[in-house]
């Protein structure tokens, strides 16, 4: 039960923070100021932002983003050893950003919203 509420807290507080501070600045869809995660869609994916709900995907990165941070705060919490702890975090932190952005690039590709090359 405490790891469910180590989660949800994170999860909460992550996705609070992410909407303050990244997805308020990018909602101007100034080109220059996207955020990674959408640059990265855009270029793996071909997603065509100008067919995409732009506060949508802002408000699904950011729960995707919440949801991974949360979920590797757990396992890592799950953890006695402090050096394991670092090591099984940067060991899972790459892979795990990209399984769920590869389904949100998997999600929208199907929809139809990608550039046409």
């Amino acid at each position: 039960m405490q790891e469910f509420i180590l989660f949800m807290m994170t999860f909460l507080f992550v996705f609070l923070i992410y909407q303050i501070f990244i997805v308020r600045k990018a909602k101007r869809r100034n080109s220059s100021k996207k955020p990674m995660e959408i640059r990265y869609l855009e270029s793996r994916y071909k997603i065509d932002i100008g067919k995409v709900n732009y506060k949508r995907l802002l408000l699904v990165i950011s729960l995707i983003s919440s949801f991974d941070i949360a979920l590797l705060v757990s396992i890592v919490m799950m953890i006695d050893h402090y050096l394991l702890e670092i090591l099984v975090a940067f060991v899972a932190v790459i892979p795990l950003i990209l399984f769920t952005y590869h389904f949100i690039g998997i999600y929208y590709v199907k929809k139809g919203l990608i550039k046409n090359v």
